[in-house]
């Protein structure tokens, strides 16, 4: 296959792509509602066999429907799905043809993305090259680059070719597969040496990739094999290894590889690796940095595991170690310890930014309050119940005063907003919304709202609300600030079901909402680096073992975007939780977003615990903040839901020690 025209007439035709490519966009403009209406039905019914790469759906409409389709602004979509599915067999004409067509939009440059990947796969490295120049060269994508030095190398180009090779080949990583046959070239060219062989082996070990390290060494010697085997069971087995190491003749490696297992030992026990550690700086003269880094890290770690003897051990850190989160997890062990006055001098301590943040004015508050300095902290409590959070509320609480949740709808100029609508990269994402193709449309609302001004942004977040696009909507009003639109910021999508669903499973549909809210916006598609999927963001494997616990049929992800298999089952496990920990919501949140497993061992090891202190020293940052955001948003969910104020603090119930046979399941 090539391609006699694609890479030499796509720059001549830049100049001239958004002309050609505009009035197919703006056709919908033009479009009476029922048409609309009718494109967007037309599209659904045969996107599903044109994603397969079968054209017979759109062939087998009439011709009346046909036309419509055609003037529809996703038939580009159409049209490049289509041809990506059928990249090998379909004439470079056609591709060519449809790029100039519509090369600045998205389904454009995938497809050509696909096609230019497509003469790689099919061994024509020149013309890949070709278009690898044109749009891609220069983006540092290590598996286009090195397609392209294939195809240097195959075109006896060597001189270009060996140091951007030897660039990629120099990193702490495996790459990827499409740069091994260069690699093999700069094996084969001698041009690797045992120095090269050395550099990228420091690059492997300070990534912590000792795998890669131990393949590298194999290339260099004896001593670096015994070396790399040596990280990789000061990793496994850190505990055996400072064991064993501990009295070993000092040198820089050895005390590298001590001081890694010392760290990597404090996230499992931090105080078996207090202990280890104090017998090694007996035996091995670490630099003062390295006995600091070391020392930080199991303080931290003894902090954030609730041990005994966490606040002295942060405390004798030298000034160079009192870093920000050092002083935040003082402050937090303080509170834990219900140590008021050290408390406040922990806060007092911190960089101003820090001090005036709103979680350490509360606790400021608080611990004038416990000290008997009550009117010192009146102050601090009233500004802070003007705010609509966590922080606010429980200040509110504390006063006994109203949450600050007047409703400020953002005003909407409907001249702008007409305006805004029809914009063709609007009309495109918003089509791409309409028809289901969410995650599409988001991208391509993000780039098409990036550049608006301030008040645009503000307008379009209006738009995206009145289409009940409501993760668009929140966060482009956010963008510029605009928070005190409740409707836009905390809407009601889904509200039967979320009701319906909550009451079958028995907790309050607000908690679901904020839960809802906080994991996905209400996207019902979206999915986390993590792997959960949906509204309510459930993994495959919890949303399996609810379906089948609740015997409601469970068919994978087609299950899980579902909105309404995705909050009955959401819902049910939120229950569960619920169950797990007495009716505790606190727990139930934690554990809804970090694994009960955790939340098991981080529940106190006797007696009770008031739910914020335990809230404020939950180890990881991300569920920390999750359940303040979960508890604040539920908050507001029921004013908007019932018009009254429901206290944030009701719902904090006391935290209590696991029972002993639950914590000997933990461990």
């Amino acid at each position: 296959m090539t391609v006699p025209t694609f890479a030499s007439r796509v720059c001549a035709v830049v100049g001239i792509v958004i002309l050609v490519a505009f009035p197919a966009l703006t056709a919908l403009a033009s479009s009476s509602n029922s048409d609309i209406e009718q494109q967007r039905s037309l599209f659904r019914s045969v996107f599903p066999s044109v994603e397969r790469g079968d054209w017979t759906a759109i062939d087998d409409l009439s011709a009346d429907d046909r036309r419509l389709l055609e003037q529809y602004t996703l038939w580009p979509d159409l049209r490049a799905i289509w041809l990506r599915s059928n990249v090998d067999s379909v004439s470079a004409a056609e591709i060519d043809a449809f790029v100039q067509q519509y090369g600045t939009l998205r389904p454009a440059r995938e497809l050509r993305y696909r096609y230019a990947l497509n003469f790689a796969r099919n061994r024509d490295l020149q013309g890949y090259l070709r278009i690898y120049e044109q749009f891609y060269q220069g983006q540092d994508v290590e598996k286009l680059d090195c397609l392209a030095l294939q195809a240097e190398i195959e075109a006896g180009r060597h001189r270009r070719v060996e140091l951007r090779a030897i660039d990629l080949w120099m990193v702490g990583k495996s790459q990827v597969g499409e740069c091994d046959p260069v690699f093999e070239y700069l094996d084969e060219q001698k041009l690797l040496g045992v120095l090269e062989y050395q550099a990228r082996y420091g690059l492997a070990v300070d990534a912590r990739n000792f795998t890669l390290a131990r393949w590298l060494a194999k290339k260099i010697d004896d001593s670096y094999v015994n070396e790399a085997t040596e990280w990789l069971s000061a990793e496994k087995d850190p505990a055996g290894f400072l064991q064993t190491n501990r009295s070993q003749p000092s040198n820089e490696v050895l005390r590298r590889q001590l001081a890694y297992a010392a760290e990597r030992l404090t996230y499992r026990d931090p105080a078996i690796a207090l202990e280890l550690w104090a017998g090694v700086l007996k035996k091995h003269p670490f630099p003062e940095a390295q006995k600091l880094l070391v020392a930080q890290h199991i303080a931290l770690w003894t902090a954030r595991d609730g041990l005994a003897g966490a606040y002295k051990l942060l405390q004798k850190l030298p000034p160079p170690a009192q870093s920000d989160e050092v002083l935040r997890w003082r402050a937090r062990t303080s509170l834990r310890e219900a140590h008021w006055k050290n408390l406040l001098h922990d806060i007092e301590l911190m960089p101003e930014k820090e001090r005036s943040s709103e979680e350490w004015r509360y606790w400021r508050a608080i611990a004038q309050t416990e000290s008997g300095q009550a009117l010192d902290a009146i102050a601090d409590l009233e500004a802070l119940r003007l705010e609509r959070s966590f922080y606010g509320f429980l200040a509110a609480d504390k006063l006994g005063k109203d949450y600050a949740l007047d409703d400020s709808g953002l005003l909407a100029d409907e001249a702008a907003l007409t305006e805004l609508e029809s914009r063709p990269d609007i009309v495109r994402a918003r089509e791409l919304f309409m028809v289901g193709q969410d995650s599409r449309g988001r991208s391509e609302w993000d780039a098409a709202v990036r550049n608006l001004s301030g008040e645009d942004k503000m307008q379009a977040a209006i738009l995206a609300h009145r289409w009940g696009w409501h993760s668009r909507a929140i966060s482009t009003a956010a963008s510029v600030g605009e928070y005190d639109d409740l409707s836009i910021r905390y809407p009601l999508p889904y509200q039967e079901t979320f009701e319906a669903l909550s009451t079958l499973a028995r907790i309050p549909p607000t908690w679901a909402y904020g839960i809802a809210r906080s994991e996905s916006l209400f996207m019902h598609d979206v999915r986390s680096h993590a792997g959960a999927i949906g509204l309510m963001q459930l993994m495959p494997a919890t949303g399996r073992d609810v379906a089948s616990q609740i015997k409601v049929p469970y068919s994978g992800l087609s299950t899980l975007v579902d909105p309404t298999s995705n909050i009955r089952l959401g819902t049910t496990y939120l229950a569960q939780m619920s169950e797990r920990y007495g009716g505790n919501q606190v727990l139930a949140t934690a554990a809804y977003n970090a694994g009960p497993h955790r939340v098991d061992r981080w529940l106190p090891p006797n007696g009770s615990v008031d739910a914020r202190v335990w809230i404020e020293n939950i180890p990881f940052n991300e569920t920390r903040d999750y359940v303040k955001r979960v508890l604040a948003a539920q908050a507001i969910f029921h004013w908007r839901m019932t018009g009254k104020i429901r206290r944030l603090s009701d719902e904090l119930m006391l935290v209590h020690a696991a029972p002993e046979s639950q914590r000997v399941a933990s461990r």
